[in-house]
């Protein structure tokens, strides 16, 4: 319970008394009353519904365990990321006693894993509609088929999704609606919560919204009535960037602020070439930037730090400038002096006109629009031509006053017919999520689509759009041998991209940049090029000249939704865009950033090692490759690090064990019995199901199947897999330090329940509990669902017994068990067995010491 009122502990939680809105939210939730909506205008404190979910659940409020707060796909910058390390410096000082697990699944310093590595804590996770739905539907992007199931059990469960900005994405909405629905059907036990939050609302459907306390509080009204002067100014067919330069520059002898936003990023690349040229100090901000650029934007560029609110915010003296596309609309939480910037429609218009004046302290901040003539614009094509026209027309009519209050007494109905046309929404289905939750079958599925068009609707006037990132596994893990032995989906998997390692633009712009880096770099077109597709299959066939070559639509359907991975000697990120014009890079540093993966503290979350150097502190091994050298410097001669060659070089993965959302390294740091490691997890899962509201009978299944989980190591070629000759002492971790041999495709998982079922293991169960228990040994790895692939149905020690109608059960298994619990409530009692295995691998009971 909560030792301090409510307006005590929010002041010291967020460092500001609440406002009543806030206050009445809390109410609600106390009560039981979770608003479907709250349309609340930007720059009034929505991301505070963090603190204030919090605070509720503090006081006893029947709120769900985790927070998804979700933000739009074009967010550049996530203010939600410094909501929340606020509230995690100030959570005890307001009272909260218990530990709250903060994790961000975007940007470069993403996801640290605390809210998978403990589900009976309360978490709080941020990502974009991407990151989260995508895993929502079993289908992560950019994480392996093993981790899948986890995040959807964990996001799908016992959790409270907030959408913000949800007017930008209303086909994600419909599937969060969707998902709530089919999980009503299915009687899941730990159904999501839905909260939609907007500052321009496309209906006038019942939400909480400001009240009479909230327009007389002196804060809230001086942000809601802030001048913010209005100014129309028509532009002709192709001086759009030259009069939006002239009038910014207007403001050069001011010494204020002053923001940029143009619709295309030709427009914004044009309009900060004519700033420099004039000697401006001047910085953009682009969608096409990968995130290690703009995380170092946001931390190290003075002129964007003149923008930002904080205390203590230092930036550039003197008239700055920041030119932006719809990425700087969203979710960024800076405020300008003075806005100039291009016509588009009325819900973008007014998330820009929230960046301007955003906290009401100025009293002479001024916008200006700058719009076609209204008779150019062609309101017959398919697109935002007629809604465009309409933003014009409601813009008149505001009189000069842009203010949140002026444009929230706008007709409605108007306001909705200015909106950016919605897309068509596309309905999922049981048949839908019974496909997407089979993450075991990793090959492409019939009746499976691909799942961002329910992500984000069809609109057919939006151009496809492509990744690309860098690694030095597409030069050094060539040839058809090494390619055969270290599979690049297996790669993948064990080391995903990551948000700061992409580039997102329009995929024909991408391959337009690719042929011309060919043609002034002919030496480029050889080069192999690897091709993830949103499924993360990898083809790794390609070279850049395969890319680039024949029918430009064909090669933009192909690379659709794709990732481009290419080689660091191919090219690289420069303020967002390829970089051709400097040439070829004579170095990789700085273009394979994937090591540069980095939690909220800075420190370094993996890192890939050549030679025989020593684990970096604190990781653990996730996989070793051998690379070949040149026939000439395979003599046994030392190399140039002074060390004995053998023709080979060893390039070792590391990753920092923080969260139960991967199968981690092939050891743990140190070696482990097999009989202290399943005495730890059986350990660890009786903590966590006795926080949470689990059946009695399914907390017993979940003990016993941690207790059971490993049994299948027992077999000889296993732990000659991890390097163990000793038979009378079986390991479950070998530490790392072994060299793995005699490696077969044989699964302990399967081993385990093999031993489960003709050792009368589950003695003490009954026949729903002996189920679940099964499945959830034979899923901790994130297998079973539904299968083990054929040639992982065997068992080397096995006699007398048909291990394929073993394999048959556990299919059955699957589909009796996800009609029990629902989709994601069984993936969700997975992800506890496989919490309490990573617990008590990060922290054994007991070490051994072996013989290297």
């Amino acid at each position: 319970m909560m030792k301090r009122t409510f307006d005590e502990a929010f002041a010291l939680l967020t460092g500001n008394g609440p406002f009543p809105w806030q206050r009445a939210l809390y109410e609600r939730l106390l009560a039981g009353d979770l608003p479907q909506s709250c349309d609340i205008p930007t720059g009034l404190g929505k991301t505070s519904v963090i603190a204030v979910w919090l605070l509720a659940r503090a006081a006893g409020a029947p709120v769900p365990r985790r927070l998804v707060y979700v933000v739009n796909r074009r967010t550049v910058v996530d203010q939600t990321t410094e909501e929340v390390k606020r509230i995690r410096e100030n959570h005890e000082e307001a009272g909260i006693e218990e530990r709250v697990a903060i994790s961000t699944l975007r940007g470069q310093m993403a996801d640290n894993r605390e809210w998978s590595a403990d589900p009976s804590h309360p978490a709080v996770i941020c990502g974009t509609v991407d990151m989260i739905g995508s895993r929502l539907l079993f289908s992560g992007y950019r994480i392996g088929f093993r981790t899948r199931p986890l995040h959807a059990g964990f996001l799908g469960q016992d959790a409270l999704i907030v959408h913000d900005e949800a007017h930008l994405e209303p086909a994600f909405q419909h599937l969060l609606e969707t998902i709530q629905a089919e999980q009503k059907r299915t009687g899941d036990r730990w159904p999501l919560r839905v909260m939609a939050l907007t500052a321009t609302p496309r209906s006038g459907a019942e939400a909480l919204r400001l009240g009479p306390e909230d327009l007389a509080h002196p804060v809230v009204a001086r942000r809601f009535r802030a001048t913010k002067e209005l100014s129309l100014h028509a532009h002709g067919d192709k001086d759009l960037v030259e009069k939006v330069v002239g009038q910014a520059l207007s403001y050069a002898p001011s010494g204020r602020a002053v923001l940029v936003f143009l619709r295309s990023v030709e427009d914004v690349a044009s309009a900060v070439g004519r700033l420099r040229k004039a000697d401006a100090d001047v910085q953009q901000l682009t969608g096409t930037m990968r995130g290690f650029e703009r995380d170092r934007l946001v931390a190290d560029d003075p002129v964007f730090r003149r923008f930002l609110p904080e205390a203590g915010a230092t930036g550039a003296t003197g008239t700055v400038f920041l030119v932006c596309t719809s990425a700087g609309e969203v979710g960024v939480n800076f405020s300008a002096d003075h806005l100039v910037c291009d016509l588009s429609t009325f819900d973008s218009m007014a998330q820009r006109f929230g960046r301007v004046n955003r906290f009401g302290l100025r009293t002479d901040s001024e916008i200006h629009v700058f719009h076609p003539d209204p008779a150019g614009l062609d309101t017959d094509k398919v697109g935002d031509a007629r809604r465009r026209l309409e933003t014009l027309t409601l813009l008149q009519t505001l009189e000069g006053d842009a203010s949140p209050a002026a444009l929230a007494a706008l007709d409605p109905g108007k306001r909705q017919a200015a909106f950016a046309p919605e897309p068509r929404l596309l309905t999922a289905t049981d048949i839908l999520f019974d496909a997407w939750a089979m993450t075991t079958i990793r090959d492409a599925l019939p009746g499976r689509p691909p799942v961002a068009p329910y992500l984000h609707g069809v609109a057919e006037w939006e151009p496809p759009t492509t990744h690309v990132a860098w690694r030095d596994e597409v030069d050094l893990v060539s040839g058809e041998d090494l390619l055969a032995r270290y599979p690049p989906q297996d790669l993948i998997d064990d080391y995903p991209l990551k948000p700061h390692e992409l580039l997102t633009d329009r995929t024909l712009r991408i391959l337009d940049t690719l042929a011309q880096l060919a043609d002034t770099h002919p030496t480029t077109r050889t080069m192999p090029v690897w091709v993830v597709d949103e499924n993360g299959r990898v083809d790794a066939k390609n070279t850049l000249d395969d890319l680039i070559g024949g029918d430009r639509r064909v090669n933009e359907a192909r690379l659709a939704r794709c990732t481009v991975l290419l080689s660091p000697r191919c090219c690289g990120p420069v303020g967002g865009l390829l970089a051709v014009d400097g040439g070829v890079p004579a170095s990789r540093d700085g273009i394979d950033v994937a090591d540069e993966w980095r939690d909220e503290s800075g420190t370094r979350m993996r890192q890939r090692l050549f030679g025989e150097a020593p684990p970096p502190d604190g990781m653990r091994l996730i996989r070793t490759l051998v690379l070949e050298h040149d026939e000439e410097d395979a003599s046994g001669d030392q190399g140039e690090d002074g060390e004995k060659s053998d023709g080979a070089q060893r390039w070792s993965w590391y990753e920092r064990p923080r969260g139960a959302d991967n199968e981690g390294s092939r050891s743990a740091a140190r070696p482990v019995l097999l009989e202290v490691h399943s005495a730890d997890v059986e350990r660890e899962a009786r903590r966590i199901v006795e926080r949470l509201p689990l059946e009695p009978g399914v907390k017993r299944a979940v003990v016993l199947a941690a207790k059971l989980h490993d049994v299948g190591k027992n077999r000889r070629v296993w732990q000659r897999s991890i390097g163990n000759a000793d038979p009378a002492r079986l390991l479950a971790k070998s530490g790392g330090a072994m060299r793995p041999r005699d490696i077969t495709l044989y699964r302990h998982e399967l081993g385990s329940i093999l031993d489960a079922e003709r050792k009368g293991l589950l003695a003490g169960l009954d026949p729903d509990e002996r189920e679940l228990a099964l499945h959830l040994v034979a899923a901790h790895h994130g297998r079973a669902r539904p299968h083990f692939p054929p040639e992982e149905q065997f068992d080397p020690e096995a006699r007398g017994l048909d291990v394929r109608e073993v394999g048959v059960r556990v299919m059955t298994r699957f589909a009796a068990l996800q009609r029990r619990f629902g989709r994601w409530g069984l993936a969700y009692l997975e992800s506890l067995v496989r919490a309490a295995d990573y617990a008590a691998s990060v922290q054994p009971s007991q070490v051994v010491e072996v013989e290297r």
